[in-house]
């Protein structure tokens, strides 16, 4: 893939997954410059994102200790770590979830910011959307149909 190709997926993405292998010190080494990049094409330090250290079944091979992993995602704006295993699928989802929380969260208080920003009232009357309408936005909910024609789109590099 061109880096121009990964820099317009980067600066679309509304969050990122960064995986690498508990079996590759290397691998983890990497996903420092990766993120670097994330954070300057996007600007943004608070970017939603979870560290993945996949191949969790493969303890017996690990190279990269928990501890180390978890330091990384402490210093980096404490961003969560989950262990998995894709072959056994053991914490996948939990770590999916978790970044599309981060991106609703993320859309809520982003929101917020620009009706305050427009001097919408929000304390008198409560919520005033589009419409005009006092009824609050339907919350969005992570369903196992994203990506396949609904919902949002993830782009995996």
């Amino acid at each position: 893939m061109q880096s121009t190709n990964r820099e317009l997926y980067m600066k679309s993405g509304q969050g990122f997954l960064l995986v690498f292998s508990i079996t590759s010190l290397s691998s983890l080494t990497e996903l420092d410059e990766l993120r670097d990049q994330i954070v300057r094409i996007k600007d943004d330090p608070n970017i939603p994102l979870v560290i993945v250290g996949n191949k969790s079944d493969l303890e017996e091979d690990r190279a990269v200790s928990r501890s180390r992993a978890f330091s990384v995602s402490q210093s980096w704006n404490n961003a969560p770590y989950y262990e998995t295993s894709a072959r056994r699928r053991a914490n996948v989802d939990e770590a999916f979830v978790n970044l599309c929380r981060q991106i609703i969260r993320k859309d809520v208080a982003t929101r917020q910011v620009r009706e305050m920003e427009r001097g919408l009232p929000r304390e008198k009357g409560g919520f005033r959307g589009r419409g005009g309408s006092r009824r609050p936005p339907k919350r969005r909910k992570w369903t196992e149909d994203m990506g396949k024609g609904k919902g949002k789109v993830c782009n995996i590099l």
